[in-house]
């Protein structure tokens, strides 16, 4: 890529368009999320979080009450409505012009943060519904149907991030194709795609996607990319999450090379950092 992209998302009802990536950072309302310096769970902590995803220079708050990391907890959907109440009151008091993003897979879970908060964007981190557990190998019992959140951000309107857990780019293209059509069908066409950096691939299928993860460029749909602070990062040196943050920068900038929109992250500033340089580097090339 040798060129920014301009980009839009339909946001409370407005068209708005992007000049170049966007950092959308991360609020985890649990208490076993993957990274712990994540996890924020008083209302203290959440609203430094939320002002500090903004401070920093973020665009977007991805807020999540559920870990999907290998080996979490269970969270029943009252539960995860409950801490999602608590903290996206505190999130829209503090930030209340903030794009907000909820990470959910349930459809019910996504109608309440919409109706009752306004939030701007679904992020379904289970394609819908094939699977929203972490390296968990698609299952037999995925018939193609439309997934009930399809039907559901459909009805509500909102932009939605469509997540692979596809392991390869040639399953994943057209598992996509598929999936697009499917919401075409219900009238929905503002998606964000995601290659979905973690989930349900090896570290070396992890790459694979990288390499060639300009090749999402046809659908011509904005692209976010999750790999901050992940295995795929830190188990290259037999480190830990902590100490993912130069890695993970890495594979931001070459993220963005390959087509990146939406830079998904743990440090806001770091990567706010990282697209200013790319920026720069584009306009100079001119």
């Amino acid at each position: 890529m040798n060129e920014k992209r301009n980009f839009s998302i339909n946001i409370r009802g407005d068209k708005k368009v992007f000049h170049g990536p966007l950092v959308m950072g991360i609020l985890n309302v649990t208490p076993d999320s993957f990274f712990d310096g994540s996890r924020k769970q008083t209302e203290l902590e959440i609203a430094e979080r939320a002002n500090a995803i903004v401070r920093e220079g973020g665009s977007m708050i991805d807020v999540g009450a559920f870990s999907t990391r290998p080996g979490a907890q269970e969270v029943s959907e009252a539960e995860e409505m409950r801490r999602l109440r608590f903290a996206l009151e505190i999130v829209r008091r503090e930030q209340p012009d903030a794009i907000l993003s909820i990470d959910t897979f349930r459809p019910d879970v996504a109608r309440m943060t919409v109706e009752e908060f306004g939030a701007d964007i679904i992020n379904d981190v289970s394609e819908g519904g094939i699977t929203g557990i972490v390296d968990t190998p698609l299952g037999e019992e995925y018939k193609g149907e439309i997934p009930e959140m399809f039907k559901m951000v459909a009805h509500l309107k909102v932009p939605y991030i469509l997540m692979s857990v596809q392991p390869t780019l040639s399953q994943m293209i057209p598992a996509f194709r598929k999936e697009i059509a499917l919401l075409h069908s219900l009238g929905h066409d503002d998606i964000i795609l995601d290659p979905g950096y973690g989930f349900g691939k090896t570290i070396e299928q992890n790459y694979q996607i990288l390499g060639g993860q300009q090749q999402l460029s046809e659908f011509n749909l904005p692209l976010l990319i999750g790999v901050s602070r992940k295995r795929m990062i830190w188990q290259l040196f037999g480190t830990t999450a902590g100490e993912a943050l130069n890695g993970t920068t890495a594979v931001n900038i070459l993220a963005l090379e390959r087509g990146g929109d939406i830079l998904r992250v743990h440090d806001v500033r770091e990567a706010v950092e990282a697209v200013t340089i790319y920026n720069k580097m584009i306009d100079e090339m001119k």
